[in-house]
């Protein structure tokens, strides 16, 4: 089993820190926006912060889009993290008429909730449905900075949520790709191991 897992460059995402992190969990981090390198690589993550507007037209003007797409239906381990997550989707309330990658069906939605604005710190996650990377995860606590939240159509694909003052998708999966609103990476302990476990996928 490769542990080599190639991690999305497209000008947005937070690459240090998750190559730090792949790295310390023994995994064989590459940063690379090769099409060539990303294609024959055993497991790929699309990380990301920013808007979502930006994340599509960045992707778009890289020409990733097809090559990401063919991974997704491909059976490799693939995950999302945060903006990552959230380009899986059809579209976000953050940029109205901006089509996602639509590999979930559903949409991005502002959090509707009485707390402030960012999600910003540490929240505890309870598990909804199996995901090979969250079975040990309940209660654990995690690190968020969002002001948008996934809403599947499907919602046997949410694997965990959290409260913040409304019931926030946390995670959601299906096969082999599996995605987190949370960033494992600055999620200490509890992080490490969640990409552990895809690493070892």
């Amino acid at each position: 089993m490769s542990k080599e897992v190639v991690i999305i460059d497209y000008g947005m995402g937070n690459l240090h820190s998750v190559t730090k992190a792949i790295a310390a969990v023994g995994g064989k981090p590459i940063i690379t926006a090769d099409k060539e390198v990303i294609a024959k690589t055993e497991k790929i993550i699309l990380p990301g912060v920013g808007a979502f507007g930006d994340c599509m037209a960045n992707l778009h003007k890289s020409g990733l889009v097809p090559l990401i797409m063919e991974l997704l239906n491909s059976g490799k381990p693939f995950l999302g993290i945060c903006l990552g997550m959230q380009v899986l989707f059809e579209g976000s309330d953050e940029a109205p008429g901006v089509e996602g990658l639509g590999y979930f069906k559903g949409q991005v939605k502002y959090l509707q909730t009485s707390h402030k604005i960012p999600h910003m710190g540490w929240n505890k996650l309870s598990l909804k449905n199996a995901s090979p990377l969250l079975d040990e995860a309940e209660g654990e606590f995690v690190y968020f900075v969002h002001s948008f939240h996934c809403e599947p159509e499907d919602k046997s694909l949410i694997t965990a949520v959290c409260d913040y003052g409304m019931e926030v998708t946390a995670s959601v999966g299906k096969g082999n790709v599996q995605a987190f609103q949370f960033h494992p990476e600055k999620s200490s302990r509890a992080g490490l191991s969640l990409l552990k476990k895809f690493v070892e996928m």
